[in-house]
């Protein structure tokens, strides 16, 4: 048995930041009630057991037998389940909550299931038996209805040939004083023909066959399905041709029946055929009547007694993992249980044991192994829980980066994804699922597609949500763009100070809008992007600067995040020397280095205007520079004191290079002075993980930084597809000529491939690619910031998946 399950309950968001306190209990149960102490827990799901028999086998515990008696019951139990669906009947749920039996109800459980399935032995035995009597007299009806064949004298008047006519002459008198014998039968069609030309080989031409299909199917009686067979009269000469004959249709597996010579005779065994027919067609129908009972019976005890066997042998397989005491009176055991919990577990153990006499007892114990790791989630949290495990289990008590997730993987898919029409049907989606949810057909649907999507819905509905923020952030709808508020932009300023003339306007198809032109730009969209963009040329050079400089700052912030939830973990364990030594150097690299990066893009944001845009110095030369100590000529400054010359001078000046020799010596010598080697070990190693982590974050920084660009990549291609998707599709279908009701009528099935293109392409592919990448930006770039993995789940010893 499984003891892994999934804590989820309702109400619970407390314990999502970090991992609830788990303690180590020790139980002594009273031999008496100890299977019903194990039996109310398992209700209860509140311990998991440690094995405290590791070093037991098997098969030498104290409960294996009883664990073979609950495994024989259960062989049982699938036969049985097998013939009701063989059956084509269905078994019901079990009615309301099943205890788990007690021990003494298993032999009477036993008694019934070993009745009801040798009943239904012999019931489906009886009835295999009638139907293959059944079928072996329609079978010889079938062949008396079959005609004797061509008269004895035919064969005599045949012509010679190389089959028919024998190759040595008869050794005695002329054929007509032979007796002519018959054998009559039914062999499946597949073999009659390769039956003929065996028959006519070996026999040499003294018989005479008829095959004929019988006139209608006839039911097989182990399958149940309708057979087409194929009767056969065979007439011979002589015994030796006889026995060749017999023996050609055992090898064939055909049935034979005997064949009356005289008409009158014939017509009399047909008619007590048909006669014994319909006696068994009434035995067999009572049969059958009658195995409807027995099945009836085995649908109402099926279900019960398959939930309370598989708790019973739980319950028993617990009771393998306890230790016997040396008195022989109780069973001690150890769990893992909530803290929070643990006066539930005194209340249920002590009534449980009551009736026994003596209380059960449960006392907390220290231990030096690492508690599991309980995060209690609902049927919200769960799929954002359940995208930060399969990562990796977070330690005990480690910071849990689910509630964060809960925002920032929604808002990196969206940034992705941004697009109104897009994310509006996405959310729409996972909102019906919502909706729906507690309706049985849609909880217990067995598609492997809709189970992953149902059981993300409320992930999905995040995603689409924050896709339509974004959506109207970039201003995209279906890759259009809407006019919510007026243009921050005048074409007709422009026009009017510029004396646009028609010649002008006829040589010069684009034209440019020049913010510095008094009342031309007239100022920022009120919200998102401004749509004249939308028709502008150079709109997709301006969305990928900005697009680039977003993603940037969006992937420091989310690692400086991380890099500072790494604080909670240190100040939570006590470890405040990793504050100084491991988490304030990181936050001086990264934004030293990426966090001045942000801060000259806003800078740059901020103080450049129209006016001197074209003589605005690249950050991006400024950034590489800073790196090599140099300076451009033609970059200016940003802003005043950022020259690094001086900088530069006195930093190759100081006489801090010259000593940094002498002080490494220093560092030597005294480290050489320490007579314990344990402890220079020790060191070394702290010094060697520390600097392959100093080089790893160092490097991993820069690599991270870069891989959050794939914003700004996903982004743009998902814009440009829904773009061509457009151009390629209802821009074509709206450009149609003609009257407008053939075009209304053309529109339909365009209208169509762009809604199915929408959802395959926009909404399905490029929802997964987006939905892996915000997943990757989570593993690598966020959660290696403080975020280890390296725990395990408490799995409590719970009834739950037997009653499912």
């Amino acid at each position: 048995m499984s003891h892994s399950v999934t804590v989820s309950q309702p109400g619970t968001m407390g314990s999502m930041f970090r991992s609830e306190e788990v303690a180590l209990v020790q139980l002594f149960l009273p031999t008496a009630a100890a299977y019903t102490c194990v039996g109310q827990l398992g209700e209860l799901g509140l311990v998991e057991f440690r094995d405290l028999n590791a070093s037991v086998s098997a098969f030498q515990r104290r409960f294996t037998v009883d664990i073979r008696r609950c495994e024989e019951l259960e062989k049982t139990f699938t036969f049985l389940q097998e013939q009701v669906q063989r059956a084509g009947l269905a078994l019901p749920p079990p009615e309301g909550r099943l205890p788990a039996p007690p021990p003494r109800d298993l032999l009477r459980i036993q008694e019934e299931t070993e009745r009801l399935a040798q009943e239904l032995r012999d019931v489906q035995g009886n009835r295999q038996a009638l139907r293959t009597q059944l079928h072996q007299l329609q079978l010889h009806s079938a062949v008396l209805h079959q005609d004797q064949g061509p008269p004895l004298a035919a064969a005599l008047t045949d012509g010679p040939s190389s089959e028919r006519t024998p190759l040595l002459p008869p050794h005695q008198g002329p054929h007509q004083h032979l007796r002519v014998n018959f054998v009559a039968g039914a062999v499946e069609p597949h073999k009659a023909a390769a039956m003929e030309r065996l028959l006519w080989r070996a026999c040499r031409g003294f018989l005479i066959a008829s095959f004929r299909e019988t006139e209608r199917p006839l039911e097989d009686p182990l399958t149940g399905e309708p057979v087409t067979w194929m009767t056969f009269l065979i007439s011979y000469w002589g015994e030796q041709i006889g026995q060749k004959i017999r023996k050609i249709t055992d090898c064939f597996h055909c049935h034979t029946f005997p064949f009356l010579e005289e008409e009158a005779a014939r017509q009399g065994a047909l008619q007590q055929l048909q006669q014994q027919s319909q006696e068994l067609q009434e035995v067999l129908r009572e049969t059958e009547w009658f195995l409807s009972q027995v099945l009836g019976q085995v649908q109402q005890l099926l279900p019960p007694g398959q939930v309370q066997v598989r708790k019973m042998k739980a319950v028993y397989l617990a009771l393998n993992q306890c230790s016997l005491s040396s008195t022989h009176k109780c069973l001690i055991a150890e769990a893992w249980c909530a803290a929070q919990d643990l006066p539930a577990l005194q209340r249920a153990l002590h009534s449980s044991s009551s009736e026994a006499g003596v209380s059960a007892v449960a006392h907390r114990i220290a231990c030096r192994d690492m508690p599991p790791t309980l995060i209690r989630t609902n049927r919200f949290t769960a799929s954002f829980q359940g995208i930060v495990d399969a990562y990796g289990v977070g330690c005990y008590q480690e910071v849990n980066p689910a509630p964060y997730t809960i925002i920032t993987f929604p808002f990196l898919f969206a940034v992705m994804f941004g697009d109104v029409g897009h994310g509006l049907l996405m959310f729409l989606f996972a909102l019906a699922m919502v909706l729906a949810e507690n309706r049985p057909a849609v909880k217990t649907a067995q598609n492997e597609i809709w189970q992953t999507f149902f059981g993300g819905r409320y992930l999905l509905l995040l995603m689409g949500l924050f896709s339509v923020y974004t959506g109207f952030i970039y201003n995209e709808c279906f890759s259009r763009a809407t006019t919510i508020f007026p243009s921050g932009w005048s074409v007709a300023a422009m026009a009017n100070q510029s004396g646009w003339s028609d010649t002008f306007l006829s040589q010069h198809p684009l034209l440019t809008l020049d913010p510095n032109v008094t009342g031309v730009f007239l100022g920022p969209y009120p919200f998102g992007i401004d749509p004249v963009w939308s028709l502008a040329t150079n709109h997709l050079s301006f969305l990928n600067s900005f697009k680039m400089k977003m993603s940037v700052i969006l992937g420091v912030t989310h690692m400086a995040f991380g890099v500072l939830l790494g604080v909670f973990n240190h100040v939570h364990f006590g470890q405040g020397h990793r504050l100084l030594l491991e988490t304030l150097p990181e936050l001086i690299f990264l934004l030293g280095l990426f966090g001045y990066l942000v801060f000259l893009v806003v800078y740059k944001w901020l103080r450049v205007s129209a006016a001197g845009a074209a003589s605005a110095p690249s950050i991006l030369i400024h950034f590489i520079n800073m790196f090599l100590f140099s300076r451009s000529p033609t970059n200016r400054p940003l802003f005043p004191g950022q020259d690094q010359e001086e900088d530069k001078a006195g930093l190759l000046d100081s006489p801090s290079a010259s000593a940094s020799e002498k002080g490494w010596s220093s560092d030597e010598e005294k480290a050489g002075c320490a007579g314990d080697e344990a402890a220079e070990l020790a060191a070394s190693e702290v010094l060697m993980h520390q600097a392959i982590h100093t080089i790893e974050f160092c490097l991993g920084c820069i690599s991270n930084t870069a891989s959050y660009l794939r914003l700004w990549a996903l982004s743009l291609a998902h814009a440009q597809l829904s773009e061509v998707l457009w151009a390629m599709v209802m821009r074509v279908g709206l450009r149609m000529c003609g009257e407008v009701g053939v075009a209304a009528v053309a529109l339909v099935p365009i209208f169509a491939a762009f809604a199915v293109m929408t959802v395959a392409i926009l909404l399905v592919m490029e929802g997964l690619s987006a939905f892996l990448h915000a997943l990757r930006l989570h593993w690598v770039e966020f959660q290696n910031k403080f975020y280890a993995g390296t725990g395990y789940k408490l799995s409590p010893f719970t009834f739950a998946i037997q009653e499912e």
